[in-house]
């Protein structure tokens, strides 16, 4: 086993209160982050009738919300390169929490899919720089800290779907409670924001030249195909996950709905958990073993006919999933010099491509074989993904940076 890259580089000085603080307020901007992602997604069936449009008519839109993401995520990257990735979390952090609003005041369907344009846009550019934000960090701390990040972006969404639930529950007007959830994004963005690293000077780096910055080199084409089938098993658990359940073993939907909730509980749970593992055994391994650990979860639910056995195989497929993606990102941050931002952006593209295929991939399979079965996809993908593992691999070395 190769050591970890980490191990090479740990420092016994604690980092300073300027670091400190920036790590809090990259936290606090992943889990807003998360919050307005769930503000909007547990009002989808309300703004939905109130709108009075078809699900089919739905899904056209959302499709609008996934290509105004991946625009956003191409446009970040370089601009979080040339400004720094601070301006552009304050830039797109605003904007989504304008952005929320839409969908709450929108009441036709071409006044929704602008809406949606706009979230996805802002939701995407936020996705690639606080990442970014986040690697420059990590670089900085000596030691994995990334998936902690996303633990944070899970919090936020929890706490967005019991905030949502709740006001639905009290019958209070989705513009009412998107309103006030644009108003904790504003000043939340505001707040944490201020204490982010400012841009940094990228001394030149021997690997830049293998690196073209405007190009797709082959590592992130690799790291990309291994993010794109990461978030493709992810986008099936998101949205087949209680499907399964209730049509292979026959239960009620409350019921059903538990695997999604040991899915993502155990995502949240492995995320907080995988900086250690990576610092104790790297990269590489947390991709390998995680990605194995989530196939003998999949293989356990395509197998099980009993509830308690599918559950724990759905929770299992989350905590091996939980730590894959963010060794993918930091890697990609550290390609280069300069065009970390640019690199993270077409990673981060091309996963989210996964994730928005997965469901469809699945949706298609289902018209020749079971549900069930077709989950053999997302199982495929998790194999490949620890074959492959191998493409997280960084240099021992760290570039020296310092702020301008």
């Amino acid at each position: 086993m190769h050591p970890s890259p980490w191990q090479t580089v740990t420092v016994s000085i604690a980092p300073d209160p300027t670091l400190i603080r920036a790590r809090a307020g990259i936290f606090g901007i992943f889990g807003i982050n998360g919050f307005l992602l769930a503000m909007w997604v547990v009002h989808i069936p309300s703004i939905e009738h109130r709108v009075g449009i078809s699900h089919s008519t739905l899904s056209s839109l959302l499709l609008l919300l996934a290509v105004g993401a991946i625009a956003g995520m191409q446009l970040s990257g370089p601009l979080a390169d040339r400004f720094g990735s601070r301006k552009m979390v304050l830039l797109a952090g605003t904007a989504l929490s304008a952005a929320v609003l839409g969908p709450g005041f929108a009441t036709n369907a071409w006044q929704l899919g602008a809406a949606l344009v706009a979230f996805g846009f802002a939701n995407g550019a936020l996705d690639v720089s606080m990442n970014s934000q986040a690697v420059e960090a990590e670089q900085l701390y000596r030691r994995p800290i990334m998936s902690a990040f996303h633990g944070m972006f899970s919090v936020g969404g929890v706490v967005g779907s019991v905030v949502g639930a709740a006001t639905l529950k009290l019958d209070v007007a989705p513009s009412v409670t998107l309103t006030a959830a644009s108003l904790v994004g504003f000043v939340a963005v505001a707040i944490c924001s201020r204490p982010l690293l400012p841009r940094i000077e990228h001394h030149s780096d021997p690997t830049a030249a293998e690196q073209p910055h405007g190009h797709f080199s082959a590592k992130v084409l690799a790291l990309g195909a291994l993010a794109f089938v990461l978030m493709l098993a992810e986008g099936v658990a998101n949205d087949w996950s209680a499907l399964q359940v209730k049509e292979g073993l026959g239960v009620s939907d409350a019921v059903a709905a538990l695997s999604f909730g040991a899915f993502s509980a155990m995502m949240t749970i492995g995320r907080f958990t995988a900086d250690r593992i990576s610092a104790a055994l790297g990269p590489v391994a947390v991709v390998r073993y995680g990605a194995m650990i989530s196939s003998v979860g999949m293989l356990t639910v395509v197998l099980s006919g009993w509830l308690p056995l599918t559950l724990f195989g759905w929770a299992l497929f989350g905590a091996g999933l939980s730590g894959c993606i963010p060794q993918i990102f930091t890697t990609a941050g550290n390609l280069g010099s300069g065009s970390a931002g640019t690199n993270m952006s077409r990673v981060v593209g091309l996963g989210y491509i996964g994730f928005l295929a997965g469901p469809a991939t699945i949706g298609w399979a289902t018209q020749i074989v079971p549900l069930t079965t077709a989950m053999l996809i997302p199982l495929v993908c998790v194999l490949v993904a620890a074959l492959f593992a191998g493409v997280v691999r960084r240099d021992s070395s760290t570039t020296h940076r310092d702020h301008s």
